[in-house]
């Protein structure tokens, strides 16, 4: 049982750690070489150094000013919004509206969106991109926010979250009760190692945790300390447990009586 639960905590973190946006949106550029730079406002409001409220009960209206410094025009085809946590990315809405930005140009343009199924997707303080693709997927240009949204509790970023707590939980309780029963290791980094997935659970839950409740966005600067932090000191709680009690000898001896009674020596 300790083993799956390690298995699960070990998975969301190596999915936390080696996961990446899709490979669509390609950070180096459209194929013209083009490179476009973006102010955006949501709802009238810039969303750039800002938080902005996403209700997906209610359309958004997003506005996008291209400005294209370079040499020759840059072919616009789509608009992408997406969410992205613990490398994770919870949303990610398209909207295909083609239009061309000239060389030394700038172009706005405006776009209605109905997100209505992100309440299913996520909930709580997301950082958020806008970007604007090619023909390609690849990205022209991008603009970064928080996005606080107002989504269910049991959408797929609060599912994951509560997933997370509940294997979390039954790490920790499997290593204290093997402390408990003293049966640890012996080897103190062993011993360091069993509290080690119980510590990246605690982590990975307090990053949801304080998205969720809108207090920290879970951006790399904050979960990447947090949950290693978190890791590093179970570890050490672990490695810092009293060392198990020594099994009985086995060279022990046993004397029976005729009446069927036992004596132990050594």
């Amino acid at each position: 049982m300790g083993r799956v639960i390690a298995a699960g905590v070990a998975l969301g973190l190596c999915v936390v750690l080696l996961g990446s946006p899709p490979a669509t949106a390609d950070s180096g550029g459209g194929t013209d070489g083009g490179r476009l730079e973006l102010a955006v406002t949501l709802d009238d409001r810039p969303i750039t150094n800002a938080t902005v409220t996403v209700d997906p009960a209610k359309q958004i209206e997003l506005t996008v000013t291209a400005t294209n410094s370079g040499g020759t025009a840059v072919k616009v085809r789509s608009v992408r919004v997406s969410g992205v946590a613990l490398a994770l990315t919870f949303f990610a809405y398209d909207t295909t509206a083609p239009f061309e930005v000239p060389a030394h140009s700038r172009v706005t343009r405006t776009f209605v969106l109905d997100m209505a199924d992100l309440s299913g997707q996520a909930i709580g303080l997301l950082p958020s991109t806008v970007e604007l693709l090619d023909a390609q997927r690849g990205t022209l240009g991008e603009a970064e926010t928080v996005a606080d949204i107002r989504g269910s509790f049991w959408s797929v970023y609060g599912a994951f979250g509560l997933a997370m707590l509940v294997l979390t939980v039954l790490a920790w309780l499997t290593a204290l009760l093997a402390l408990a029963r003293h049966r640890l290791p012996a080897n103190r980094w062993r011993r360091g190692l069993r509290f080690l997935p119980a510590g990246f659970g605690t982590g990975l839950v307090a990053v949801v945790t304080l998205s969720v409740l809108r207090l920290v966005a879970p951006e790399p600067a904050i979960e990447i300390p947090v949950v290693l932090g978190a890791a590093v000191i179970a570890f050490l709680l672990g490695y810092l447990t009293p060392h198990p009690a020594p099994a009985p000898a086995d060279d022990d001896e046993t004397v029976r009586f005729p009446d069927g009674t036992k004596e132990f020596n050594r």
